[in-house]
């Protein structure tokens, strides 16, 4: 029986996958995306400790309103950091009927066969993910995140030869991923793949500062301000959002 450190829950979630569900906010996370609002959940090891089977109860205390389509989605942080965890808890999950859900940008992910089994077993429990492009030019990822996206984009493929459900959330970022060449990169990429049920625009805002001045932390997209409407219209428009059948939740 392995433990969690779950940084926060929120009961009702509109947003974070089909219907209404209960999200679970895993801590750690090995990204240091220029724009992230939630540096507070990046170390590992750090936050409540909780056992799988009180997470369960915890969330079927909330069931009543799920409607149909609702369930379970951990978001982070990073949950795939915490993939032994994960297992545990889907496993619990499936068994008492709840649909689950990963809200993970895909970093750990690796063909390295002992992480690698692990996920296997993740996939078959997991009924959809919700997964970030945080961009795709592989220089322009790994100075706006730390780290490289090649395996990311393997991730994805791998999603799509399981034929598991994917959402795409894509932050449109004014001087990085809001540019029309990167954007139709995306969307020809987006093309490739036959599981993607959503294609969603998220606009990057400053809701976070305070909580990087609070840690002590630089932030380093000072003056940087949100995308215009028109722009965001553009994004969802080449990235063709309207399309996809699970755009209506």
């Amino acid at each position: 029986m392995s433990t969690g450190f779950v940084h926060s829950i929120e009961s009702c979630g509109a947003v974070d996958g089909p219907g209404v569900r209960f999200i679970i906010f895993l801590s750690g996370c090995p990204m240091r995306c220029l724009f992230c609002h939630n540096p507070d959940t990046w170390e590992i090891g750090k936050g409540e400790k909780w056992e799988a089977a009180d997470l369960i109860e915890e969330a079927i205390s909330c069931k009543s309103y799920w409607g149909k389509k609702g369930g379970i989605t951990v978001s982070g942080g990073e949950p795939l950091v915490q993939i032994d965890f994960l297992i545990e808890l889907f496993t619990l999950a499936k068994q008492r009927g709840i649909t689950t859900c990963i809200d993970t940008a895909g970093g750990p992910f690796s063909r390295n066969p002992v992480w690698f089994e692990k996920f296997e077993r993740l996939v078959d429990l997991t009924d959809t993910f919700l997964m970030d492009i945080k961009i795709i030019d592989a220089e322009k990822h790994k100075a706006l995140t730390g780290l490289p996206n090649d395996n990311i984009i393997d991730m994805f493929h791998y999603l799509d030869e399981k034929k598991k459900d994917v959402w795409i959330r894509h932050v449109l970022l004014p001087g990085w991923s809001d540019n029309d060449a990167y954007l139709e990169k995306t969307r020809d990429f987006i093309r490739t793949l036959g599981n993607i049920k959503r294609v969603e625009i998220l606009p990057y805002h400053t809701l976070g500062v305070m909580k990087y001045k609070s840690l002590g932390i630089p932030y380093q997209l000072e003056g940087v301000d949100s995308p215009s409407e028109e722009r965001i219209l553009n994004a969802k428009r080449i990235l063709e959002c309207d399309k996809y059948d699970g755009w209506k939740n």
